[in-house]
């Protein structure tokens, strides 16, 4: 099926499901997809071999056309939800992704206060200090966990190079709370694996993590654009509830996107 590349650095703002009207920071290249996982539902296709490190945008150009942008949308009295770091893969694979993040909030501050800084990230460089601080920085640090059972989470998120699960949920961990888990729930077949991640087995294991990760909120969603690989399916509005009134059960808030 066909996805699709983000072509500038900074895009939209854009209607989310989830985040309401989101002006989008997209960090790494406009021409392909960099990222160190291989998720078989990314909207952005699968993840090149090569890897081209030099073709990460400059740090000043981000922070230049940020500001023009938000001067842009508050100077036309528009409405801003979300200033979202997301894009075509990982966004604190680029080098300066810790001095990016200051730097955007010192322009939200100044221009566009009511703005929540949000971040989709996959959480596996997250065990990194820079990283860290700079993920505590954001209103919304969404981090992916689509399976607490680590070879369904190999299936699903196809990582790249050396990947360690249990650091990942120690990683997790480590925020104390101040992060929001994403977790996207579909079934399908990949290279010959059937995949569930919604079954009573996966939901379970799933719940223990969550009540120890003790987040901000949880949500969860399932498959609405254009995936890589043919033949995954959405899970309905119905599993989805049934999921989120377990999360409800430990107390936590939970958003549900259909």
């Amino acid at each position: 099926m066909s996805t699709f590349l983000f072509d500038s650095i900074i895009f939209g703002p854009v209607w989310s499901r989830r985040l309401g009207e989101s002006l989008g920071i997209n960090l790494l290249p406009a021409n392909r997809k960099v990222c160190n996982f291989n998720c078989i539902y990314c909207e952005c296709g699968f993840t090149p071999n090569e890897t081209p490190f030099s073709e990460f945008p400059a740090r000043k150009d981000v922070k230049k056309l940020l500001t023009t942008r938000l001067q842009e949308i508050k100077k036309n009295g528009e409405y801003l939800n979300s200033i979202t770091f997301a894009g075509n893969g990982e966004p604190t694979l680029h080098p300066d992704f810790a001095d990016i993040m200051s730097d955007t909030v010192e322009v939200r501050n100044a221009i566009f206060p009511e703005a929540k800084i949000t971040v989709l990230s996959n959480a596996t460089r997250a065990g990194i200090n820079n990283i860290f601080e700079a993920l505590v920085q954001a209103d919304l640090n969404i981090l992916k966990l689509d399976s607490a059972i680590e070879n369904t989470l190999l299936h699903i998120n196809c990582p790249n190079g050396n990947f360690d699960f249990q650091r990942l949920i120690d990683s997790l961990e480590r925020f104390n709370g101040k992060l929001i888990i994403q977790t996207l729930f579909f079934r399908g077949k990949f290279m010959g694996v059937d995949i569930d991640n919604s079954s009573a087995l996966e939901i379970s294991a799933w719940l223990r993590v969550i009540e120890k990760l003790h987040p901000e909120c949880v949500m969860i969603y399932s498959l609405a654009r254009d995936t890589p690989v043919q033949g995954l399916e959405s899970i309905g509005v119905e599993k989805l509830t049934a999921i989120a009134k377990r999360v409800e059960e430990l107390g936590l808030e939970v958003q549900v996107t259909p």
